[in-house]
């Protein structure tokens, strides 16, 4: 939480309000959808990770290398009038391109069969989130009607009420609408 000193000879709660609040009406930005997209990018993550991990334990015996170096010099041989160099760097990347789809592969199963739960946890986590944004949107628009009153009162207000308002305007920011954890992920 930030606290700055109030400056006596220039505060102004109009500043205060238009620094700190939008004017139109707040929506909840959670979505089931959102959630369960998150959900299914860690689940692809770790797909490609176990795929990755699948391949280094099939390498760890050299055969499986040798079967892709293999098959990338047969894709490679269909392309006549390719010197010796471009031969090589065309094998070097079909042999990265088949790795890749093996990996792909077993990332894109391993989402699949992860699905149902990437839908139902998708629920369950925009529900528990769009609650906590809720509660923060609805705490925004009290602090807005707050500072709005406020405003109003600090028009007509002698040098006492203004002091008091000042010391209101204190009390409120130190006391700020926190964030919602899950928005700083």
């Amino acid at each position: 939480m930030n606290i700055s000193p109030v400056s006596y000879n220039n505060f102004s709660f109009k500043s205060a309000l238009s620094e700190n609040h939008q004017p139109k009406q707040e929506k909840n930005p959670v979505s089931a959808a959102g959630e369960k997209a998150d959900l299914a990018k860690a689940a692809f993550v770790a797909g490609a990770g176990l795929g990755g991990r699948l391949l280094f334990e099939l390498v760890d015996g050299g055969f499986v290398l040798d079967d892709i170096g293999k098959k990338a010099g047969k894709i490679v041989s269909k392309q006549k009038n390719l010197t010796e160099n471009q031969r090589a760097v065309k094998e070097l990347g079909v042999m990265a391109g088949l790795v890749l789809s093996f990996i792909a592969g077993v990332a894109a199963l391993y989402t699949l069969f992860k699905a149902p739960e990437i839908n139902y946890q998708g629920n369950i986590n925009a529900m528990k989130n769009k609650k906590d944004m809720d509660v923060y949107i609805k705490g925004n628009n009290v602090e807005k009607e707050l500072y709005s009153q406020m405003l109003e009162k600090s028009k007509n207000a002698d040098d006492k009420e203004k002091a008091k308002l000042r010391e209101q305007y204190m009390q409120m920011q130190a006391a700020k609408n926190l964030i919602p954890e899950f928005v700083n992920r």
